[in-house]
């Protein structure tokens, strides 16, 4: 989160397919409504005369975020988790958010109009009362905004490759400035490996079910206590789905020679645990909130330059 004069607020939200991160926090992009107050309320977030459970399990795979309320009811918690840390109540915020890079042109105005549905907005999160005016929303591309702050120092060429949940999105960067004509975005992400490792387990164990929580566990540690051979059958899927990331970066010009290899996003665990690369050309971000604060970085920079609030 970013302070500027006069009470305002720049408030970076990256809106995952599998989490929903700030700066400063980091929680499955799930949202569960009641219509009275849940038993177990901790995440609770009271808005209108509903109640919503924030954070429990994960939110189906839904590549449009405005066909419901559950992005924007999640865009509410997050202001809150930032707003409580510097103990604020009372904002005026405006959203620094993005979208993967080759839908952001088409998909820019109506993800903006969701997210400031409601200028003035009252609600409650873990019981506590917030008052939001919301003065405006910036939409940036996703993977550039994780590196937006190093990319001017970067030579010769490099791609970024931002893999998340969802979805993979490439770009171009050469002697800091990005190629706005190279960039691609694909349904590549590492729920499309939750999936392999789900029907493969299944089918080489006869019928067991390996628990999600399992799958994410190895996701990010390479590793978990499973039985030797299980985790076996776990780590193939995996290099499997790394081997695709890689076919797909070629096919989008990628050569591990002459070029080097940012990769962020949460997919970037996958290639380091599970992957063959050369070490001294691939680099990670392993910053999971670093698209929020870049979100933040470019917002701030137009502000301090005139052009927004």
């Amino acid at each position: 989160m970013k302070k500027l004069p006069k009470n305002h607020y720049i408030i970076g939200i990256d809106h995952g397919f599998g989490n929903i991160k700030t700066a400063n926090h980091c929680f499955p992009m799930s949202v569960k409504k009641y219509d009275t107050e849940p038993l177990f309320s901790r995440n609770a977030l009271l808005f209108g005369d509903n109640y919503y459970l924030i954070g429990e399990g994960h939110k189906a795979y839904q590549p449009n975020k405005v066909v419901d309320e559950d992005y924007y009811i999640a865009t509410l918690a997050a202001i809150a988790e930032e707003l409580t840390d510097a103990n604020v109540s009372a904002a005026t915020v405006l959203i620094a958010a993005g979208l993967p890079l080759t839908w952001t042109g088409v998909q820019k105005k109506e993800f903006a109009a969701y997210l400031m549905q409601n200028k003035d907005v009252t609600f409650f999160y873990r019981k506590r009362m917030f008052e939001i005016h919301i003065n405006g929303v910036r939409i940036y591309p996703q993977g550039y905004a994780a590196i937006a702050e190093s990319a001017p120092k970067m030579q010769g060429i490099n791609l970024i490759a931002d893999i998340g949940n969802g979805t993979m999105n490439t770009l171009y960067v050469i002697n800091g400035r990005p190629q706005n004509d190279r960039t691609a975005t694909e349904r590549f992400g590492t729920h499309q490996c939750m999936l392999a490792v789900r029907e493969r387990y299944e089918k080489e164990t006869k019928g067991r079910i390996l628990h999600e929580s399992v799958i994410e566990e190895i996701f990010r540690r390479g590793t978990a206590d499973l039985p030797d051979e299980d985790m076996e059958i776990v780590a193939a899927a995996i290099r499997e789905y790394v081997s695709g990331i890689f076919e797909r970066l070629r096919d989008h010009g990628y050569d591990e020679k002459s070029m080097r290899l940012v990769i962020t996003g949460g997919g970037g665990c996958l290639v380091k645990n599970f992957g063959t690369y050369n070490k001294n050309r691939v680099s990670f971000v392993e910053d999971i909130c670093a698209a929020a604060k870049g979100y933040e970085f470019l917002a701030e920079y137009q502000a301090n330059h005139g052009m927004l609030l």
